[in-house]
């Protein structure tokens, strides 16, 4: 009797589990979208990681060409690092001492790109938030939030945002940050969002605290070095990495919307019955 049991312990152990059921929400092949190469930005650090971006020029057109001009001239290439982490807020990188001069084209002052006008999402959560009417999806896979006659991407952890002065300051997108702790909508509508960490969000939410005021680094030599920036259009073809969006029109993407506002399994016993649009961001890939 106890081989019996021992064997049937030993079979069932090598048997393979078998695979989850398809669920309504589930995304088809077709349902992932090439990301344009100008819109993948990859910054390579001094330490061998690389943190890559999605920009967003429909959102952030004069901000989001700045940044490609500055990538093309290799502005990020010397003197620039990582150098503010703060703690339950952003790791923000550039130029420390605001000193290096920019590439001749740089718009110095952009409109203030925090809000567009329209009403663009082609699927939406159920439920609005506290800081907007609305939140759902752009048909090319970015977060939205909006009201009756503006929209903007959310502060949402991984987005990319301008670091700017008082206004009139808009920055001109050689000083930027990410979101690594909890996201602070509060920002939404008062900073320029350009983009989004795509890969490699690690390499910086990882990176030790800034003891500094507002989490800069005291000792210079604590800031982590950026050694090159390149837009995937700009690197030969056979090198450029390649990232897909999941599509956000189908029937498909819906049913992933209500998978996310109504979790239910042997964890989540009760529905919640909605979603913060950050607890949603929607599914972007590096392409197999």
């Amino acid at each position: 009797m106890t081989i019996a049991l021992l064997l049937a312990a030993l079979l069932a152990q090598a048997s393979p589990a078998p695979a989850p059921a398809a669920q309504p929400g589930d995304p088809l092949p077709g349902d992932w979208i090439a990301v344009p190469d100008d819109e993948i930005l990859i910054f390579t650090l001094s330490n061998g990681r690389t943190v890559t971006m999605r920009l967003a020029p429909t959102q952030a057109p004069v901000h989001v060409a700045n940044i490609r001009k500055l990538a093309r001239t290799h502005w990020w290439d010397a003197g620039t690092s990582v150098y503010r982490v703060q703690e339950n807020y952003v790791a923000q990188w550039g130029d420390a001492t605001e000193k290096k001069p920019l590439p001749t084209g740089i718009v110095a002052n952009p409109p203030a790109e925090y809000d567009q006008p329209g009403n663009s999402a082609v699927a939406r959560l159920s439920k609005p938030d506290p800081y907007s009417s609305w939140d759902g999806y752009s048909r090319d896979g970015w977060p939205l939030a909006g009201n009756a006659t503006r929209e903007w991407i959310p502060h949402c952890y991984g987005m990319v945002g301008v670091a700017r002065d008082l206004a009139p300051s808009t920055g001109t997108g050689a000083e930027l940050y990410t979101l690594i702790g909890h996201s602070p909508r509060a920002l939404d509508r008062n900073v320029a969002v350009v983009g989004r960490i795509v890969d490699g969000m690690d390499a910086l939410s990882t990176l030790p605290r800034g003891t500094g005021d507002l989490g800069f680094y005291k000792d210079e030599g604590q800031r982590l070095p950026i050694v090159s920036a390149r837009l995937a259009s700009d690197i030969p073809a056979a090198e450029r990495p390649h990232y897909q969006y999941r599509e956000t029109v189908s029937l498909r993407f819906a049913a992933w919307i209500k998978t996310r506002e109504n979790r239910k399994n042997d964890f989540f016993t009760v529905p919640a019955g909605g979603v913060d649009i950050c607890a949603a961001l929607p599914p972007v890939r590096k392409a197999p």
